[in-house]
């Protein structure tokens, strides 16, 4: 049973805001320490101003399995920089002083919180200001590892679903999830292709027929108008690759940010949260 405190959920308020205002939200998500803890913190910092409804953390692993080149990539500059699981409740905790109201969700793999100690990780993560968990590699079979302990302490626990999750496969999916669901719009990793609008809108109709959680679609989403189209069928966009691409794109030979990285990933976060905001109802 969950014990996150109604007063204190940040999740489900920011979807009931958005709700509230007719549209879909924005979920931006970055790597925790890329391209250095530095200007990672300036580029996270900056991200509500840009329009981010909601910010995914990554946290850095030498083995992001389920991801693409570009997050995989991102994984290494991070931890090449000295990024650490320890690090990246820290940047959440020292993002938490000027904005108390963000939710921020960590995504992940479980290995770097099995050797910084469930219990140890939950408690630091509450006291940080984290309001959530995607951990990929944890089905709901394993739910007795991390994703039960979690709701106890006062996360949300956020799964995925996928092209293939079929009528069971759905209702396991579904249990124990909290805050929202993350539909993969497509099968593989990240960052490599977009699904089609009415593909997407079926299968959020599945899901929401199943569920009261709001469904937040990911994979593949890069450009405004992308964005808009999602949102016009479900309750949030996701976006990654291409924010943690435009970081890439801000490195200089040896690899070090230039001054206006941080600018450029919010800057394209400003062009996704007016595609997201164009598809607004009545």
């Amino acid at each position: 049973m969950s014990e996150i405190d109604p007063k204190n959920d940040r999740l489900n308020r920011r979807f009931a805001a958005l709700k509230a205002e007719g549209r879909g939200g924005l979920v931006a998500f970055v790597t925790a320490g890329d391209p250095n803890p530095e200007a990672s913190a300036r580029i996270v910092k900056g991200l509500p101003a840009a329009g981010a409804d909601i910010i995914e953390l990554g946290m850095p692993f030498s083995d992001p399995m389920a991801d693409g080149p570009s997050i995989q990539a991102s994984s290494l500059r991070a931890l090449n920089a000295g990024m650490t699981l320890r690090k990246t409740i820290e940047l959440v905790r020292d993002f938490r002083r000027d904005d108390p109201d963000t939710p921020i969700i960590l995504m992940g793999y479980y290995n770097p919180i099995y050797r910084y100690g469930v219990d140890a990780f939950l408690a630091d993560a509450v006291e940080a200001g984290v309001d959530g968990l995607i951990i990929v590699d944890l089905p709901p079979e394993e739910d007795d590892e991390l994703c039960l302990p979690a709701r106890a302490a006062g996360l949300h626990w956020i799964r995925l679903a996928t092209p293939t999750s079929d009528a069971e496969r759905l209702e396991k999916v579904l249990t124990n999830t909290s805050g929202f669901v993350y539909y993969v719009s497509v099968m593989g990793i990240t960052g490599t292709k977009s699904a089609a609008r009415d593909s997407i809108a079926a299968a959020v109709s599945r899901i929401k027929a199943r569920s009261d959680l709001p469904v937040a679609v990911g994979f593949g989403i890069r450009r405004p108008e992308q964005a808009q189209e999602v949102v016009s069928v479900a309750d949030a966009a996701v976006v990654g690759s291409a924010l943690v691409d435009t970081v890439k794109a801000g490195l200089d030979e040896a690899g070090q940010p230039q001054d206006d990285v941080a600018a450029a990933v919010h800057a394209l976060v400003r062009d996704l949260a007016t595609g997201v905001r164009s598809g607004q109802t009545e």
